[in-house]
């Protein structure tokens, strides 16, 4: 049996409130000072914040006491129409029209219309389904421009009791008769934590984890920068051990390339921290047939995205159209999307290391 509760605007406020108890999780409701309406999603190992109306980022995630998300500048979410307007969340949606760093010939914001889109509806789903029981933050936002395209995006969290993996999804429908672009990445911005180690089936060569040196105009550049970039292109090994964080200021962009999978069809990749535990993400990649790594570190920002899975690579439409990473969804057709990820206490990252390893 699954029951849905839709939300309204109106039920959220500035106390936080208990919407709902089941199976041991939890769904409370509040508003930042800022307006921006939040969901806090609880277990018994810990937390996220869904901002259920704001592109149904989630905005914070703590699992064991760990926080895993990005430092950033906001204390809060703020009401923006692109996301440098509110970089500062642990997830979003980035697309579904264009994703990526505009070019100089393209027009369309950073990472796309997705991430900041004012939901149409929004809801939270109590369930149980072959995994067990569940709560899944759940809601549509429908994209529509007079002589251009028409799709509808649902979104969806979804956390389960006892564990600190939780998922992300989204489905795309084309509603009109006319083919879609499509280009989508779930960017998730987990924490900056030095001395980590990068686990990914993939090796650490020129040819597999391969530097971005096309950087775009917002990053700053020295012929030092550019000296490292000649040098992680010949030999990416350096970067396994997430340290030495001057490395990242500015930001360095990776294209993981030829990622292996389980028999199951799934890849995988794992930060491991220097406690012992770690964070981890897994996904399909005929889903998601790009692999981004982003790790940037000064005095505003620290963020270590080692893994964000993609239909494209982040460089703008006009480029990856040039690659022929731009796919296109038939008018009527749906695509579905779905990332697990979350943390792993040391034993749990001990063993996902090992199933890596062995892909």
């Amino acid at each position: 049996m699954t029951t849905t509760l839709q939300l309204r605007d109106n039920f959220f406020g500035e106390a936080e409130r208990l919407l709902a108890d089941s199976h041991g999780m939890t769904a409370h409701l509040f508003r930042y000072d800022s307006g921006i309406a939040a969901l806090r999603l609880g277990n018994r190992r810990g937390h996220l914040v869904v901002l259920p109306f704001f592109g149904q980022m989630i905005w914070d995630a703590v699992f064991d006491g760990v926080d895993l998300t990005m430092t950033n500048m906001f204390s809060t979410p703020r009401p923006a129409n692109s996301i440098v307007g509110t970089y500062g969340c642990f997830a979003f949606h980035s697309g579904l029209l264009r994703n990526g760093c505009p070019g100089p010939k393209d027009s369309h914001p950073l990472h796309g219309e997705m991430p900041c889109a004012k939901m149409e509806s929004a809801g939270l789903e109590i369930g149980e389904d072959a995994e067990g029981p569940y709560m899944a933050v759940i809601g549509t936002y429908e994209y529509v421009m007079g002589f251009g395209d028409h799709y509808v995006a649902r979104p969806r969290v979804v956390l389960r009791p006892d564990t600190a993996l939780f998922d992300i999804g989204m489905s795309v429908e084309n509603l009109s008769g006319a083919d879609m672009d499509l280009m989508y990445m779930c960017h998730v911005n987990f924490a900056f934590c030095d001395g980590a180690r990068i686990v990914q089936p993939a090796p650490f060569t020129p040819d597999a984890t391969v530097v971005r040196t096309d950087v775009p105009a917002h990053v700053p550049r020295n012929p030092d920068y550019d000296a490292l970039l000649e040098s992680l292109a010949t030999d990416p090994s350096v970067m396994e051990v997430i340290n030495e964080p001057h490395r990242y200021d500015p930001e360095q962009v990776f294209y993981i390339r030829g990622l292996k999978t389980s028999t199951g069809g799934k890849t995988a990749s794992l930060m491991k921290r220097r406690e012992g535990d770690g964070f981890y993400i897994t996904y399909d990649p005929v889903d998601f047939p790009k692999t981004v790594r982003w790790v940037l570190a000064n005095s505003d920002q620290k963020v270590c995205a080692f893994a964000l899975p993609a239909t494209a690579e982040p460089e703008g439409y006009t480029a990856e159209k040039a690659k022929g990473n731009v796919q296109h969804l038939k008018g009527g057709d749906v695509r579905h999307f779905s990332v697990r990820l979350g943390y792993l206490p040391p034993a749990e990252a001990d063993l996902a290391e090992r199933a890596i390893k062995a892909f």
